[in-house]
């Protein structure tokens, strides 16, 4: 699979995404199928790959890069870099499988403690969604999460096209979102250094009152 070279340049229109998820969520068949308009039946479980997609998202031309991470637990020691590396992230699950939605708690998690932060843009996947007889986990339960998170929930389906460019969609205007608020409230401690506090108030009170279902 060919990789695209990454670098550590950043403008105002690449949006930098990790995917994370247990092994088996379908990472990296959603991934593929958005990058490649295709449904990948089987491939070698995921060490990292790295993909660059140029988008028109809202009338707004952007170039995603997006990390697609191992779920392999023996991987775990790597996620420290890869929660440094996103922006944004797409916490996926399988729908026919408990135990990854049981999972994707302790990704939020480790997200926002090695971001020493309160909140970061994040979408929450219900992926497999086409696999709706063999469903364990409800769609009630995929929003009652994403709530809990403050986060925006979407569910997928990478073999039928399900939501796939929506998914990633969303997460670069979570991201846009972000880079707004971080940027007003930088341009006024330029005016006045006291409110230097005010971005993790701010982003406290962003993670308890938002959640977008889609």
């Amino acid at each position: 699979m060919n990789r695209t070279k990454k670098t550590n340049e950043r403008s105002d229109f690449e949006y930098h995404i990790v995917c994370f998820g247990a092994g088996g969520s379908g990472k990296s068949a959603l991934t593929i199928m958005l990058c490649h308009n295709h449904f990948a039946e089987e491939y070698d479980p995921t060490i990292e790959d790295f993909y660059r997609k140029q988008v028109m998202v809202d009338e707004e031309i952007c170039w995603m890069e997006i990390l697609d991470t191992a779920g392999q637990e023996e991987y775990s020691a790597m996620r420290s870099q890869y929660y440094r590396q996103g922006e944004g992230f797409l916490l996926i699950y399988a729908i026919n499988d408990r135990n990854s939605f049981d999972e994707v708690g302790k990704f939020q998690n480790e997200i926002l403690r090695a971001k020493d932060s309160d909140y970061q843009p994040i979408v929450l996947v219900g992926n497999k969604a086409d696999l709706d007889c063999e469903r364990q986990v409800s769609f009630h339960e995929g929003q009652d999460l994403a709530k809990t998170f403050g986060c925006s929930f979407i569910e997928t389906s990478a073999k039928t096209c399900i939501n796939v460019e929506e998914a990633f969609f969303q997460c670069v205007r979570e991201i846009r979102k972000f880079r707004n608020q971080f940027n007003s409230i930088d341009s006024q401690i330029q005016k006045n250094p006291n409110l230097k506090k005010s971005k993790k108030r701010v982003v406290k009170k962003k993670r308890k009152t938002r959640c977008s279902l889609m």
